[in-house]
């Protein structure tokens, strides 16, 4: 696992910190660990930090079952918090560790028209291994959707 794939692309990436895992479960210990790893696939030099971040993170709108609540507008009303953070990030991609972050902050920038993609983490790192099938490339934008084949 390294980032020379991203050496000459310069791809910039911003990572979710997800409520359950972060906030409510391991704390900053796991949210360090994570950033590691996408250091580690993106380069360091490509990856934007949130604002606030870690433990501090806002949340993206849809966990706790709100995603699958029946009320979009409202979850999206209320994650346009985290729709602004990601914005101010410039980042190409926003990275989800959590599958209901990853289909909310999707649906916000679906929503809101957002210029990021949403994709998830392990994506990235089979990216990086050079092991991501073709079919496993639909949250990647032009710029990655055929890196690798």
């Amino acid at each position: 696992m390294n980032s020379d794939w991203n050496k000459d692309l310069k791809i910039k990436f911003t990572v979710q910190d997800p409520c359950q895992l972060v906030r409510k479960s391991f704390g900053d210990p796991v949210a360090e660990d994570m950033r590691y790893v996408v250091k580690a696939v993106v380069g360091e030099e490509n990856f934007v930090e949130m604002n606030p971040n870690r433990s501090n993170n806002y949340c993206c709108g849809g966990g706790g079952g709100y995603l699958q609540s029946g009320l979009p507008e409202a979850r999206r009303y209320y994650g346009k918090r985290k729709f602004d953070q990601i914005m101010e990030t410039g980042a190409d991609y926003c990275l989800t560790p959590c599958h209901n972050c990853h289909a909310q902050i999707h649906d916000l920038k679906e929503h809101y028209g957002g210029k990021y993609h949403t994709t998830h983490l392990w994506t990235i790192i089979c990216l990086s291994l050079g092991i991501l099938g073709e079919n496993e490339r639909e949250y990647l934008g032009s710029d990655l959707s055929e890196f690798g084949l």
